[in-house]
């Protein structure tokens, strides 16, 4: 029976275990730039034991970023201090991987602990947003400028773009960000979806420009590289994205080259009425994993017991911490010890250990 220190093989990259630190957007960037924060904040969870390391949600656009602080990969400046990150996540074992995204119509706004509301049209560092269609994500917010044709397929290009330059930083696991009301998940969901053109209203037409950036991404990405979608499984509003369409959607991702769906949920609307408690995202992983696709649990998983038991149970191949490593950096050594695993403990920590 596989348990959550088993290795896990996605095409030619072996993780160590099945633990993973979940995509944590950490706003303290300049232009985009990665800096000394980003190698001490993922480093220290790479030395902390865990198997995969995922950057926070970073632009493929300098619009699509959610405040003017947020990580970036739109030039090719942007290479070099990602390539410090990648490899020393590598020497201390672990995975390097990164989320590529586009916020959409929840782009512009401060960060959590400076309020976290729209930036208005007078501040300097504004910008108009864009989305599926013109529709706001809540009250206060800037009404999005509907694309076009052409202006999708362009930001389907910026997303093969920050593919190739994730592999030139060194990255080896690639996830798309298609959830939580971002550009990708407002294209998905009818709610924030109101098209009616070629990518508005059937299941097809929604779920096109998703699949078109992943086209565009496996261009580039290489074949022995994996590959993640992160999704939101649900709106958990009546008449918005349902389960039932990700699992579909997870049938077609399998020949387009995904390996592995991150399974999280919401996020498009402002007062969507989520059932939060311990695992309450795992259903969704377990259900989508039916499909044949590797699957990724994430949250409230915070317990080394609850998190091997997802794994033993099969519903799901990695679990995705957030919270609990930004708390615990080196929760993955303290789960070893606490399921009677040998911890991957660098020699240096081996006397705390």
């Amino acid at each position: 029976m596989t348990n959550l220190f088993d290795p896990l093989t996605i095409r030619s990259i072996t993780i160590r275990n099945r633990i993973g630190v979940s995509p944590m957007c950490q706003y303290c960037y300049e232009d985009g730039f990665s800096n000394d924060w980003q190698l001490v904040h993922l480093g220290a969870r790479a030395a902390g034991g865990a198997g995969l390391i995922i950057a926070e949600a970073t632009a493929v656009e300098a619009r699509g970023r959610i405040t003017p602080h947020d990580a970036g990969i739109w030039k090719d400046d942007h290479i070099p201090p990602l390539q410090r990150v990648t490899r020393f996540i590598k020497e201390q074992g672990a995975v390097p991987g990164i989320q590529i995204a586009h916020a959409g119509r929840k782009a512009n706004t401060h960060r959590p602990w400076d309020g976290g509301s729209p930036i208005s049209m007078d501040d300097p560092q504004f910008w108009q947003v864009v989305g599926a269609s013109p529709i706001a994500f809540a009250d206060g917010y800037q009404t999005p400028q509907e694309l076009t044709t052409e202006e999708i397929h362009a930001i389907a290009i910026a997303f093969r773009h920050g593919a190739e330059r994730a592999l030139q930083a060194g990255f080896e696991f690639l996830e798309i960000h298609a959830a939580h009301g971002y550009l990708l998940h407002s294209f998905l969901s009818p709610l924030s979806n109101h098209r009616s053109d070629q990518y508005g209203g059937s299941f097809a037409n929604r779920i096109r420009l998703l699949l078109e950036v992943i086209g565009e991404v496996r261009k580039v990405w290489q074949d022995h590289l994996p590959l993640a979608v992160r999704i939101s499984a649900t709106d958990w509003v009546e008449n918005g994205w349902t389960i039932t369409e990700s699992v579909e959607l997870a049938r077609l991702f399998i020949p387009a080259g995904v390996d592995v769906v991150d399974c999280s949920s919401g996020g498009n609307l402002p007062k969507a009425p989520v059932p939060v408690g311990p695992g309450y995202q795992v259903p969704f992983s377990e259900a989508i994993r039916s499909t044949g696709v590797m699957t990724a649990a994430v949250g409230l998983i915070t317990a080394p017991a609850q998190a091997d038991q997802i794994i033993r149970n099969q519903q799901a191949d990695i679990v995705l911490l957030g919270r609990e490593m930004l708390r615990n950096p080196s929760w993955a050594l303290h789960a070893a010890q606490a399921l009677r695993q040998a911890p991957p403990v660098p020699p240096q920590y081996l006397r705390g250990f």
